[in-house]
Parts: C-alpha cells; sequence; structure tokens
C-alpha cells in the first residue's frame, strides 16, 4: 500500500485507521494491487482522502471504477454525498467527468474549507487546490 500511495501528509497509521472503519475499496489486476480508494464518513457524507493507482494500471478505468464504487457505497449507505480535495489543475477535470462539481461557497462547507486550510499548512499550493462534491441521488 505505501508504495501505490507515496509519501503524503497522511502516514501508514492514518490510513490503517481510516481502512478500519469500513470504507475503503481496493482493485486488483491479477495478483498486484491497481487501485485504492480510502473514504471515511462524515454525517451525511463520504469523503474520499485518497484515490491512487497503480502506474501499470492508469488509463484503463481502474480509478474510475473505484469512485464509482464509492458512489454506489454511498447511497447504499444514505450518504447524501461525496467530497474530497485535489489538485485543480491535475485532478478536477477527472473528478467533474464523475459527476464532481468544484465548491465554491466554502462558507457552507467548513469541514472543506478546514482540509484545504490543512494542506496549504502541509505545504500544498492554495491557488492549486480545491473541495469538490457529488451529489447523490
Amino acid at each position: 500500500m505505501a508504495a501505490l500511495v507515496g509519501a503524503g501528509s497522511r502516514g501508514t497509521a492514518d490510513y490503517a485507521r481510516l481502512i478500519r472503519k469500513g470504507r475503503s475499496l481496493v482493485a486488483h489486476g491479477g495478483e498486484t494491487l491497481a487501485g485504492l480508494l480510502v473514504a471515511e464518513p462524515f454525517s451525511r457524507e463520504l469523503h474520499i482522502w485518497e484515490l491512487a493507482v497503480a502506474a501499470e494500471h492508469r488509463s484503463r478505468g481502474v480509478g474510475s471504477g473505484l469512485v464509482r464504487a464509492a458512489q454506489i457505497d454511498g447511497r447504499n449507505m444514505g450518504t447524501r454525498a461525496l467530497t474530497l480535495t485535489t489538485d485543480r489543475h491535475d485532478g478536477a477535470a477527472f473528478y467533474t467527468r464523475l459527476g464532481f462539481e468544484e465548491v465554491t461557497a466554502l462558507d457552507a462547507h467548513p469541514r472543506l474549507a478546514g482540509e484545504l486550510a490543512n494542506e496549504v499548512d502541509d505545504g500544498l499550493p492554495a491557488d492549486r487546490r480545491c473541495a469538490m462534491i457529488c451529489f447523490l441521488d
């Protein structure tokens, strides 16, 4: 798992805690881990903390499949929306194709505003970060 998600602000213990909550998904390619989605419920939202796909499995629908599975999981558990933060230039277009939209009224989403502030504190450039939401019907 560590090789798949790489270095970041979250450590292995953080991921282990989130995975124990039971809202994480994996995709296998043969005998190898192809992708991983780590999520955590917050009230009526399911927040995606990490979506990682192994280099040899990219552009094959693994990431999209994991997000769609999370959308189904969210609907089944009565969640009203999926949320996440991402790079505005490298990730937002991918999530937009899956039904996400950028959260522009961050005052209405203080948890997401706080997460963006934490990311900036961790050294990520504020102008490149955005919060996104996908409402589930």
